[in-house]
C-alpha cells in the first residue's frame, strides 16, 4: 500500500459511526517499548537511528495483522500527508517534526499503528470506534507478545519496561478515550468533571492530544499512571472513571431536555441552518456545529444514519483533509471557503431536526 492509497481509503473512524456510540467516539491504547542495548532516539546518533528504523519497520511490517499496509519512512512524506496523519489520530504531532531515522507501519484498516523513534524505539498503538477496551487490549496484547517473540524489549524486573520518559516506566501503557460531551460543555460542568478526573489520577485533554483545545465538545481522558499496577488493573481503573462520565453526560443531557428544551433545540437548529447555508467556516467552528447536530441524532431528533456522515465529517473537516480534497494549496481563509463549501453539500441531503421526536 502507497501513503495516497491509504489516505484515500476510508477506515473505521472515518465511516463507522463511532459503533454508534452516543458519548465515546474512539478508544486507543499505546504502549511505549525500546530495544534492549540500543540508545533511546533522542540520544542516539543519525546512523543508529536508520539501523533502529529499519529493523523495526522490518519486523512490525512482517507481522500478520500489518499485510497489505503501509511501511514508510517519516522523511519520505511531505507537510501535508504527515498532517492528515496527525488529523487521523494515526501519528503524533512529535512525529511530524522528525527530520530522519523515523518510521511509520499502519495497517491496512487504519486501526493499528506502530511509530519508530518517536520519543520510545516503539509506540504501539490500536485504536477502534466506539467504548471497546476489551476489543483493543486483545488486539495490541497480541501485537505486543507477537513482536517480541522477533526483538529483544529493554526489560527491568524491577521497574518494568524501559522507556525515554520516567512517565512510561513499567506497562508503558496509555489508554485513553476520546468522548464527546456537549451537554456537560453547555451546562458549565465540565471545569468541575476535569478537575475531579485530575484527582483520580487521569489527563484530560484537547482533540488532538496535549495542547490542543477541546473543539466540538470533545476530550480525550487518559492514565497517567503506567507503574505499579497491571495492564488490565490501569484499563479497569480507566473504565469505570469513563463510564461514570458517560453518565454525567447522560444526565446532563436529561435536565436540559426537561428544563431548557428550547435552549437546545435552538442550539440544534442554527447548527443545522449555518450548516446548510453558510459560507465561510473555520474547522473550529465547523466542528462546534458537527458537535450539535451529533447531539441531535443522540436525542432522536434527526436521523440515526446521520451519525457515520457526521463522525466522519469530524475528520474529514480539518486543514489537511480540506486542502487534500480540493488538490492545491490554499491559505486558511481559502480552506474556511471550501469547507463551507463541502458542508453544504453535505447537509443539502440531510432531512431538517424534527424536535417532536425528541426521545430525552
Amino acid at each position: 500500500m502507497k501513503i495516497n492509497e491509504l489516505i484515500d481509503s476510508r477506515s473505521d473512524l472515518t465511516d463507522g459511526g463511532a459503533g454508534k456510540s452516543a458519548v465515546v467516539l474512539m478508544t486507543r491504547i499505546r504502549l511505549a517499548r525500546n530495544l534492549a542495548q540500543q540508545p533511546f532516539p533522542g540520544w542516539a546518533k543519525e546512523a543508529q537511528k536508520r539501523e533502529i528504523r529499519d529493523q523495526c519497520m522490518q519486523a512490525v511490517a512482517a507481522l500478520p495483522q500489518m499485510k497489505r499496509g503501509l511501511a514508510i519512512p517519516v522523511e519520505t512524506l511531505d507537510e501535508l500527508q504527515k498532517q492528515i496523519l496527525v488529523e487521523r489520530h494515526l501519528i503524533s504531532r512529535e512525529l511530524c517534526h522528525s527530520k530522519s531515522g523515523s518510521g511509520i507501519v499502519i495497517s491496512k484498516d487504519q486501526s493499528v499503528v506502530v511509530m519508530v523513534n518517536e520519543e520510545d524505539h516503539l509506540r504501539i498503538q490500536v485504536l477502534r470506534a466506539g467504548f471497546q477496551f476489551k476489543k483493543v487490549w486483545n488486539t495490541i496484547n497480541t501485537l505486543d507478545s507477537d513482536l517480541e517473540e522477533h526483538m529483544d524489549y529493554a526489560f527491568s524486573p524491577k521497574l518494568g519496561y524501559l522507556s525515554a520518559c520516567p512517565t512510561n516506566l513499567g506497562t508503558g501503557i496509555r489508554a485513553s478515550a476520546m468522548m464527546h460531551l456537549p451537554a456537560l460543555v453547555i451546562t458549565g460542568q465540565m471545569e468541575k468533571v476535569v478537575r475531579a478526573v485530575n484527582q483520580l489520577g487521569m489527563a484530560v485533554r484537547g482533540l488532538f492530544g496535549e495542547g490542543s483545545d477541546a473543539s466540538g465538545s470533545i476530550f480525550q481522558i487518559s492514565n497517567q499512571t503506567t507503574l505499579g499496577e497491571s495492564e488490565e488493573e490501569i484499563i479497569k481503573h480507566l473504565h469505570g472513571v469513563l463510564t461514570t462520565i458517560v453518565d454525567q453526560e447522560l444526565n446532563a443531557r436529561d435536565r436540559l431536555g426537561e428544563n431548557e428544551p428550547n435552549k437546545l433545540h435552538d442550539k440544534i437548529g442554527r447548527a443545522f441552518g449555518i450548516l446548510q447555508n453558510g459560507h465561510l467556516l473555520n474547522s473550529g467552528e465547523a466542528m462546534n456545529l458537527l458537535s450539535l447536530i451529533r447531539l441531535g441524532i443522540d436525542l432522536g431528533v434527526m436521523p440515526e444514519t446521520e451519525r457515520a456522515v457526521v463522525d466522519r465529517l469530524f475528520i474529514e473537516c480539518q486543514p489537511a483533509h480540506i486542502q487534500h480534497a480540493a488538490k492545491g494549496s490554499f491559505d486558511p481563509n481559502q480552506r474556511d471557503v471550501l469547507r463551507a463549501a463541502r458542508l453544504r453539500s453535505e447537509f443539502a441531503k440531510v432531512p431538517a431536526p424534527d424536535f417532536s421526536n425528541s426521545d430525552r
